[in-house]
């Protein structure tokens, strides 16, 4: 009997695969942060990150590097448009945008920026599990494949002082953050950074339902650790910012064809 001939693999560069767009003008990068600020912060609404007026995403403008784009104060993450979006500078002085900003938590955000000049966007937010593991003080530990993205790559900013944050303590977060790309503020909450909105978004997302994780294995017994050697290879294979770009697409995905109002 005559076998069909089977068919031949499709060439690889036939295939589709997203990556980070190259941007022509700073005006599309511009563009383009704005909308993946909005709708990372729906994103965080509608997972219940938003708590009264507290949490921010800030992104680096691409021209004016010391200033930074950051959601309205007092407006729902889930309502916010690219329009609504404020553009702020290093001194929390609102430059482009009809709102006010949080002073209190962007000069936090505007010192991290201003140590990091590789980081374009900043993540925080008071988000349940996040904050119950930054009551405990405890770092995330290498127990699940996520985790072991953070593993050597966080840091614990061991202080509260209460709500008000001036420059100085801005400058105390950033020197404990120092290159790496997460910190758990005690008795706060999380803050994450990337290269990118999407990777600083999903390392917050990924750091926050690995904390949900540490806390419920805790909770039912002794959670066996990753070691080391295991660890450090599973970081330098999921820890990168392309990889945390790559992964948060599909959210991207979902939010902007089910939500498009936000990209007005």
């Amino acid at each position: 009997m005559h076998r069909p001939t089977p068919p031949l693999p499709r060439p690889t560069d036939q295939l589709r695969f997203a990556m980070p767009p190259k941007h022509e003008t700073l005006d599309d990068e511009r563009r383009h942060r704005k909308e993946r600020l909005a709708g990372a912060l729906r994103i965080f609404g509608r997972l219940g990150f938003e708590d009264g007026v507290s949490g921010h995403i800030t992104a680096r403008d691409p021209e004016f590097s010391d200033c930074f784009w950051v959601n309205p104060f007092g407006m729902s993450f889930r309502h916010v448009t690219v329009s609504d979006l404020v553009m702020a500078n290093s001194e929390g002085q609102v430059v482009e945008g009809r709102y006010h900003v949080n002073q209190t938590a962007f000069t936090m955000h505007a010192q991290v920026h201003a140590a990091r000049p590789d980081v374009v966007a900043v993540a925080h937010c008071h988000s349940v599990h996040g904050r119950a593991l930054s009551a405990l003080g405890d770092l995330l530990d290498p127990i699940t494949q996520e985790s072991c993205a953070f593993y050597e790559d966080m840091a614990l900013y061991d202080s509260y002082t209460g709500v008000t944050v001036d420059a100085e303590e801005g400058r105390r977060v950033a020197t404990a953050l120092g290159s790496r790309k997460a910190l758990v503020l005690r008795n706060h909450g999380l803050l994450t950074v990337g290269d990118s909105v999407d990777a600083a978004a999903w390392w917050f997302l990924t750091m926050e339902r690995s904390a949900q994780v540490q806390l419920t294995a805790r909770a039912a017994g002794r959670p066996v650790l990753i070691g080391h050697r295991q660890a450090v290879a599973t970081r330098e294979q999921l820890g990168g910012d392309l990889v945390a770009w790559i992964s948060y697409q599909p959210l991207w995905q979902d939010i902007s064809r089910s939500e498009p109002d936000l990209l007005s």
